[in-house]
């Protein structure tokens, strides 16, 4: 198994959930345990402790090996998004401070048997929960070009969708990583390429991952759960690395932190609303240029704190 790279925005999220070393504490995107094994140092063994929860079962028994030596710590396996998660995680509630860090991983991307890069060989996967049936594999040789066109436009923001789409359908069966970006390139000029900031085949399988994990689905299911099993005055801390993810995450914790929601033309409030938070950054916090320049994957990640009223 290939190393998990450094946690983003570590000093950040640290200081954003507060922790305190009798405090509770659920890490709901465990990974490699980076901001994990952090959380647990400034725990006190006896009186403090750490729910790390992963839907990928490679990163869970990775995690686990790395803190192994920390007894109060415990871990399971599920995805936010899920009610059933949340039944079992209901005893062990309510929570001081909970974390979600979205996306992808660099270990998935650094494992080429995902299908999660378009740099490495290797079968159209891209689940991260290996036990879900659906395939990147199935999603581009299944839909109808309307259909695939929509997937990339909307989850990928990628404004040559359909044109990418025509080429995939005429291209099938599309069976590996290396053979779906050659279409998606030959769809982009030699100059468009050159004035690019990232490969073409970026945004293309960014959007096949989203809609094979239903991420922002289960985004939006997994920040209500969240708040809900937050103790009073406990903290949410969500890095998100795109804009679909990030406005998510925006507009739930900007509703939540309202008393109302009516039009501003209703003079008195019908709806019952009640604020659950306060937003604690009313700027994102972003990385700073050393992390940036220590770990360029990090350049995309945007964090934002909110407390539970």
């Amino acid at each position: 198994m290939s190393s998990y790279h450094e946690p983003v925005l570590l000093k950040e999220t640290l200081d954003g959930l507060k922790v305190r070393e009798d405090g509770t504490y659920l890490d709901l995107t465990l990974g490699g345990g980076g901001h994990a094994c952090a959380v647990l140092n400034r725990l006190d063994p006896k009186r403090g402790r750490l729910v790390g929860v992963d839907q990928d079962e490679d990163a869970l028994l990775h995690a686990r090996k790395r803190l192994a030596l920390f007894p109060h710590f415990q871990s399971y396996y599920g995805n936010f998004g899920d009610k059933p998660l949340w039944d079992v995680l209901a005893p062990l509630s309510p929570f001081d401070g909970i974390l979600m860090d979205l996306g992808v991983s660099s270990h998935q991307l650094d494992e080429g048997e995902r299908g999660f890069s378009f740099i490495k060989e290797s079968a159209l996967d891209m689940r991260m929960d290996r036990q879900s049936s659906l395939t990147a594999r199935q999603v581009v040789n299944s839909l109808s070009e309307r259909e695939l066109a929509d997937v990339i436009y909307r989850y990928g923001e990628e404004r040559k969708s359909r044109q990418i789409a025509k080429k995939i359908c005429q291209s099938r069966p599309v069976k590996t990583t290396s053979e779906l970006a050659e279409i998606i390139h030959s769809c982009f000029s030699g100059r468009e390429r050159r004035l690019s900031h990232i490969d073409p085949a970026t945004r293309t399988f960014q959007g096949l991952r989203i809609f094979v994990n239903r991420e922002l689905d289960r985004l939006a299911e997994g920040l209500k759960y969240a708040v809900a099993f937050l103790k009073p005055g406990g903290r949410l801390a969500v890095i998100a690395y795109h804009s679909l993810e990030d406005r998510i995450v925006k507009d739930y914790l900007r509703m939540e932190s309202r008393d109302c929601l009516c039009p501003k033309n209703v003079p008195v409030c019908v709806c019952g609303h009640k604020a659950s938070v306060r937003i604690i950054n009313k700027k994102i916090i972003i990385p700073s240029d050393e992390e940036k320049g220590k770990n360029p994957r990090s350049r995309s990640a945007r964090l934002r704190v909110a407390e539970k009223l």
